[in-house]
Parts: C-alpha cells; sequence; structure tokens
C-alpha cells in the first residue's frame, strides 16, 4: 500500500547528535511534503520544546508531543486530543518516589517545567553534557518542585522522573507499574522515566491522527530511536529503527536504517519515495 503518511520522532531520530536537523533530511521532508506525504511530529517533547527548524517546514502541520499526551495542529496551536494524569496518580508516583534521590519534569498545556537544581546541573542527575544545552533552553525552572506539582496536581500532561542509574531506573518502573493501574510508562533515554495517562504512547497519538486524516496504518511510515517509539514503529505499516535505536526499537521495527548522524531518515524517505514512484513494495 503507498505510504500517505510519515511520523518522525525527533531526537537522535530526525536530529542529529548535535540536536540539530540535517539539510539532507530538511530536503527531503520537503520533498516528501511536495508530494502529497502527510509528514507528522512524533515526539516525548512537550509543544514549546519542539524545534523551531523542524515543526516550521511548509506542510508539517500536526505534532503528537509528550509521547501521545497531547496532539496539535501547528498551523493554529490547536489541540486536537489531550490526556491528563489523574491527580490520585501524581500524588502516588511522588509519594512513592520523591525519597529516592530523583528529580521531576512537569508538561503542562505544551510548557516543560522543572526543579531548578537539575535545570541547574543535569549531569549531576544523570544526563549526558550533550544534553545539558537542550534541558537549560527548554524547562522552566521551579524552586519547589513538589509544592508546583500539588498546585497543578490536575493539570499534567506528563510526569517525567530523572533517574541517575539503569538499575535504580528498572526498580522504580517495576514499582509504579505494580502499585498505580492508570498510568502509561515509558522511556526515551537512559535517565527518564516518561509518566502519562493510561491511554497514551506515539502510537496512540499517531492512531488519532490517522483517524483524524481518514488514513490507514498501512499508510504509515514511522522513524525511531528509543524504548518509547517501539509501539508506534509495531502500529505503522512500516516501522523503521535507526542505526543507533535501542535493541527493544529495533526488534519492532520492519527495518533497521542508517544513523542519526548518517542520514537515515533522508535515506529511507527518499527509499520511499522511489517506491512509490516505481510501483514497489516498502
Amino acid at each position: 500500500m503507498k505510504i500517505s503518511c510519515i511520523a518522525l520522532d525527533l531526537d537522535r531520530t530526525t536530529l542529529n547528535s548535535q540536536g540539530r536537523l540535517s539539510e539532507a533530511n530538511k530536503k527531503a521532508i520537503e520533498l516528501a511534503v511536495k508530494n502529497g506525504i502527510h509528514v507528522v511530529i512524533a515526539s516525548g517533547r512537550a509543544l514549546n520544546s519542539l524545534p523551531r527548524e523542524v515543526c516550521g517546514i511548509g506542510g508539517v502541520q500536526y505534532a503528537v508531543t509528550s509521547n501521545g499526551a497531547a496532539i496539535y495542529d501547528l498551523h493554529t496551536r490547536k489541540c486536537l486530543k489531550q490526556y491528563k494524569l489523574t491527580a490520585d496518580s501524581v500524588r502516588r508516583i511522588v509519594e512513592l518516589t520523591k525519597e529516592k534521590g530523583v528529580a521531576f519534569e512537569a508538561f503542562i498545556n505544551g510548557k516543560p517545567y522543572a526543579w531548578k537544581p537539575y535545570v541547574e546541573d543535569p549531569v549531576r542527575f544523570g544526563a549526558t553534557v550533550s544534553a545539558v544545552p537542550y534541558v537549560q533552553t527548554t524547562r522552566q525552572p521551579v524552586e519547589n518542585m513538589l509544592e508546583f506539582l500539588e498546585e497543578h496536581i490536575g493539570e499534567l500532561d506528563c510526569l517525567d522522573i530523572v533517574v541517575k542509574g539503569e538499575e535504580k531506573k528498572q526498580e522504580i518502573w517495576a514499582e509504579l507499574r505494580r502499585e498505580i493501574e492508570d498510568i502509561y510508562i515509558t522511556s526515551s533515554i537512559r535517565q527518564l522515566l516518561e509518566i502519562s495517562y493510561k491511554d497514551c504512547g506515539k502510537h496512540s497519538g499517531v492512531k488519532f491522527l490517522l483517524e483524524y486524516l481518514g488514513l490507514d496504518a498501512r499508510e504509515l511510515a514511522a522513524f525511531g530511536d528509543g524504548d518509547n517509539d517501539a509501539d508506534m514503529l509495531r502500529f505503522a505499516g512500516v516501522g523503521i529503527a535507526m542505526g543507533n535505536a535501542s535493541p527493544e526499537c529495533k526488534r519492532a521495527a520492519d527495518l533497521v536504517t542508517l544513523s542519526n548522524d548518517e542520514d537515515g531518515v533522508a535515506h529511507e524517505i527518499c527509499r520511499l519515495l522511489y517506491a512509490a514512484d516505481h510501483h514497489e513494495n516498502v
């Protein structure tokens, strides 16, 4: 079936290791749009932290944000669908994790907030050095995160837990899954647990957009690199993992392409367009 929609994860997929959009990827996205394909952003990022160099491309109209918690029309800034964490779940998450040496990030109506010490020194909490500029330019620092969460208890699209160490991360993940029923938990990078309402997930957000646009899942090609992309890649007609993707993401994919630093997105978009022109299977 012809590909009519492309869903693109951003970090470590469409963006290179410096967090930038390469000229090759930009031209490939523009070419896809020119050929009538809907190009959709599918990211764990909040709306206000989406990079202008991607969402500013003409024809890139829709974005699945916060791992499916909020779906937007980028042209009008209208929120088409949104989920919120329940107040009880947020309180329970905080209760179970606040004494474990973690930091919190909260996404509220497309705006990301984070505990001030984490914003000032992300590496101290497990972030990589390369992630520091992103964290410090996108997060609104909050002095008292626990008070902030209580104040906005019913407003959260997503709650991230910043965890230093894989063992601690897996321990917290298992405990939250065991103790709280109405949440969706995923992880895009090693130091983050990303928590939203149980019906979220990039696959859920992309499914909503396909129905909104009158398209079939078989018409979707989805690109990703992280564990939080795996369900979306399984859902898509063609799931494409980057060469730098996590093992779980690669297992979910139909094929593995070049890495994000080798313009894997451009490579596969051009291949998809060539296949469509020559009526070949993708």
